[in-house]
C-alpha cells in the first residue's frame, strides 16, 4: 500500500509544483508523509511536516462539529430555526430556514461569495474593495454582505453551497454558547483533542513556521503572498489554521466519539444529497469517503477519512495547485 500511495502522489506531482504537506496515516501511525517546497519563498524556509497552513473552508468542519455538540448537549436542535435563536434583523432570509439547511446547504440563502456563480477570483476581489480585509474580525461584519440579498430557492428544495450559511451557524454558536466563536473552538475542539498546532490567527501575526500562502502573478511573472488578499482572521466560514498531523486527530477524535455521542457521530454522516451534517459525503460503488475541502488566495486543502480502510489522507497546500486528481485516485485506492 505504501508503495501504491507513493506512486500516486508523484504521479499527481511529477512536475514537482507541489508546495505544501500531504500525509497519509492510520490509527497513528504514518503510512506516507511528504513535505514539499516553502513556506517562505523569499528566505527559503521549507515547508516541513508539522507546518502549519490555511484550509480556507475546511474551516467549516470545525463549525459543523461545535454545532452538533451543542446539538448532542441538548443546548440546539437540527429542527431550530435561525430567526428564533439570533437577535439579529436577518432581512431577506426566509424565516423557515433551520439549522438543519444550513449544514446540509440547502438553506436556499443568498450568498456574499456565491461560488455556483461566481467566475473568477476577482469577483472577490470586488467585495474586498467595499470591504476591506482588515475589518473582518466580527462575524457580525459579514451579516450587511449577505442578509438583504435575494433568495435563491426555498429551504430544503435543492443543495446550493452557501458560505454565508456557516456564517449564520457561527452566530448560532456565538448565541447559544455564550462566547466568540472562535473561542468556542478553542475550548471545544482545539482544546479537548489537544491540536496543539491548530488556531484563528491573524494574517499580520502569524506563529513561527506557518506557511505563507503564494499566488502567481502573471504580470510579473512571479509568486506573491496572500496577506492582502485574506480576511485579517477567519471565522466560521473558513480561515482556521492547522497541521497535517492534527487533521489526523481530529478524524481520530471524531471515529471515536470522543467530540459527540455515536448517536451523534451517525446522524453526522447521514447522507442528504453529498452532505452529511456540513461534511461531504461521496459513495461509489463499494467506496466511501468523509471531507472537508478548502481553496482560496494561496491556499488548496482536502481531509479525507476512508471508513472501510480507517485510513486518513490530507493535502495542505500554499499555492493554488489542484489536488482534486489526487484525491480521485486515492479514492479509487483506499475508498
Amino acid at each position: 500500500m505504501v508503495n501504491e500511495i507513493r506512486d500516486i502522489f508523484y504521479k499527481w506531482n511529477k512536475d514537482g509544483d507541489f508546495s505544501g504537506v500531504f500525509s497519509v496515516t492510520k490509527a497513528d501511525a504514518v503510512i506516507f508523509q511528504k513535505a514539499c517546497g516553502y513556506r517562505n519563498k523569499a528566505e527559503k524556509l521549507p515547508n516541513e511536516s508539522d507546518t502549519l497552513f490555511a484550509i480556507a473552508s475546511g474551516t467549516k468542519l470545525f463549525t459543523a462539529l461545535s454545532i452538533c455538540k451543542l446539538i448532542d448537549s441538548g443546548q440546539l436542535l437540527l429542527q431550530d430555526r435561525i430567526w428564533d435563536i439570533l437577535r439579529y434583523d436577518l432581512k431577506a432570509i426566509n424565516k423557515d430556514v433551520t439549522v438543519f439547511h444550513l449544514l446540509t446547504h440547502t438553506s436556499g440563502i443568498g450568498d456574499y461569495i456565491d461560488e455556483e456563480v461566481f467566475e473568477d477570483y476577482f469577483d472577490i476581489l470586488r467585495l474586498y474593495d467595499n470591504h476591506p480585509v482588515h475589518k473582518w474580525v466580527s462575524l457580525e461584519y459579514y451579516l450587511p454582505m449577505f442578509n438583504e440579498l435575494p433568495q435563491k430557492f426555498e429551504p430544503g428544495e435543492r443543495v446550493g453551497y452557501s458560505n454565508a450559511g456557516f456564517i449564520l451557524l457561527g452566530l448560532v454558536i456565538e448565541s447559544v454558547g455564550k462566547k466568540t466563536y472562535q473561542q468556542f473552538v478553542k475550548d471545544n475542539i482545539i482544546l479537548p483533542l489537544n491540536l496543539s498546532r491548530t488556531g484563528f490567527y491573524p494574517m499580520n501575526n502569524l506563529p513561527g513556521n506557518t506557511a505563507l500562502g503564494y499566488i502567481y502573478n502573471e504580470d510579473n511573472n512571479e509568486f506573491i503572498t496572500n496577506t492582502l488578499y485574506m480576511p485579517i482572521i477567519g471565522g466560521s466560514d473558513g480561515g482556521i489554521f492547522t497541521t497535517a498531523d492534527d487533521m489526523a486527530k481530529l478524524w481520530q477524535a471524531i471515529m471515536s466519539d470522543a467530540i459527540f455521542s455515536e448517536a451523534m457521530r451517525k446522524a453526522f454522516f447521514t447522507e442528504h444529497n453529498e452532505f452529511g451534517l456540513g461534511v461531504y459525503i461521496r459513495e461509489e460503488e463499494n467506496r466511501k469517503a468523509y471531507f472537508t475541502v478548502g481553496g482560496d488566495f494561496g491556499v488548496d486543502f482536502f481531509s479525507v477519512y476512508f471508513p472501510k480502510t480507517q485510513i486518513i489522507a490530507s493535502t495542505l497546500g500554499n499555492t493554488e495547485m489542484d489536488a482534486s486528481p489526487l484525491f480521485k485516485q486515492l479514492f479509487k485506492v483506499l475508498g
